[in-house]
């Protein structure tokens, strides 16, 4: 990397001038690129395909598009999905018919943040990859499944990179602090400091070593450590969308650690997307969502719980009312599992969706005139206050010739073992009932 600020590139950021020139030189994704790997074998092939390449920023979807341009000897033509439009589209597709036309070259059209074309942009692609005329590499943050048309969805292979892990990081520093142009050295702990606070993004990285370089000269500072990194560096947040798959995934880690009694796990991903600047009240909301979906009544208390919390949060605000959200999660977290009332609401949805319209049965029915009574409207209802243990036995509540469809299966955690031996009993009652 001795080029690493060579003068033929004065203004380029440090993240641009460290771009790997060649396959080799790529850090991470390693289940892509490493020996035996689809876009290794791609490369070696010489036959490029369309692609899209879908991962979280700064893990190298661009440095492997232009490296493919680079390897099949191809017109490379990148546009931002954000920036362009149908215009753009067409422009690059002319470029690519005369590059063919005079060269015999084939052309790469990169698209940047693919998910933001709109469905009749992305179609404009259609008939240009169908002809061969561009081999089409799409990149996205967002899940193509949600957010790529199927139709180019099809004709593209997928490919998922990661975050580049700790150790990768590590040896990007290396990389980039080898350069006899810094004239300082960087203790380990400011080392772990800049790779906790990359968070996986190599672009990220390589921006704060530039500010933590130019701060230290001009600074005169000979040894970096991590008081210096953090005053260098402005709050970073970790790697959140607001709505994103990362946003999605973690919301998931949380509904599913609450669900799995975990509560160290539980607070650890509420405490992530607080971090990462998620709505407190979105994620008090989902709370409640988990009071009813996954503890239910082996729990009741939970749900009151998960309401307060919002509550609290409501009237405190942030950073206090937090500690209410951090407390209801642990809650839950901690609470008898059931979802037999989801389970059961289900069911009930499922067989009315798919049900005749059945008629209340006449003793059930409201009698407040006299016409109605007449009719029989409420002839025969038993007052189940007015029978031994407030429970009118062998009374049926279903429509006639409705067989009890079973939709509540208590549990035997928590609350609901109470209630499964009440309903039991009750059953019990009903078989002795003359009625």
């Amino acid at each position: 990397m001795s080029d690493l600020f060579a003068k033929r590139e004065p203004d380029a950021p440090l993240a641009e001038r460290m771009r790997p020139r060649t396959l080799d030189d790529v850090l991470g994704q390693q289940h892509l690129v490493g020996a035996g790997k689809p876009l290794r074998l791609a490369f070696e092939a010489g036959k490029p395909h369309s692609m899209i390449l879908w991962g979280p920023p700064g893990v190298g979807k661009t440095t492997l598009a232009r490296l493919m341009a680079q390897a099949f000897d191809a017109e490379f033509i990148a546009i931002s999905a954000v920036l362009s439009g149908v215009k753009e589209i067409r422009e690059a597709v002319a470029r690519a018919e005369v590059v063919l036309q005079q060269s015999g070259r084939r052309t790469i059209l990169f698209v940047d943040e693919v998910h933001r074309f709109n469905k009749s942009q992305q179609d404009a692609f259609l008939p240009f990859v169908e002809q061969g005329l561009i081999t089409f590499i799409g990149a996205t943050t967002e899940n193509p499944s949600f957010e790529v048309n199927s139709a180019l969805l099809s004709r593209a292979a997928v490919y998922v990179l990661q975050p580049l892990t700790a150790a990768d990081l590590a040896e990007l520093l290396a990389r980039a602090c080898s350069n006899p142009l810094f004239s300082f050295s960087i203790s380990a702990d400011a080392r772990d400091s800049l790779i906790a606070y990359a968070d996986g993004d190599a672009r990220r990285l390589l921006n704060m070593v530039e500010q933590v370089a130019t701060a230290a000269a001009q600074s005169k500072a000979t040894d970096i450590d991590t008081a210096f990194v953090s005053r260098t560096l402005t709050q970073s947040l970790r790697r959140f969308d607001k709505g994103g798959d990362a946003f999605y995934d973690q919301i998931s880690a949380l509904h599913k650690s609450v669900r799995g009694s975990a509560p160290d796990a539980a607070l650890y991903w509420l405490t992530r997307m607080l971090d990462g600047g998620a709505d407190p009240l979105y994620l008090g909301r989902r709370l409640i969502r988990m009071a009813v979906e996954d503890i239910g009544l082996a729990d009741a208390r939970a749900l009151r719980m998960a309401l307060d919390a919002c509550e609290t949060y409501e009237r405190l605000g942030s950073p206090e009312g937090e500690l209410a959200l951090a407390q209801a999660a642990l809650y839950l977290a901690v609470a008898p599992k059931s979802n037999a009332a989801y389970v059961a609401h289900n069911r009930a949805r499922e067989l009315v969706r798919n049900d005749q319209s059945r008629p209340v049965p006449e003793h059930l029915r409201n009698a407040p005139t006299k016409l109605m009574k007449d009719l029989g409207y409420g002839k025969e209802y038993r007052y189940a206050h007015d029978e031994p243990d407030a429970y009118a036995a062998g009374e049926h509540y279903l429509p006639e010739g409705m067989p009890t469809p079973g939709f509540y299966e208590p549990t035997d955690r928590g609350l609901e073992a109470k209630i499964a031996e009440k309903l039991a009993y009750l059953r019990q009652l009903d078989r002795k009932s003359n009625k």
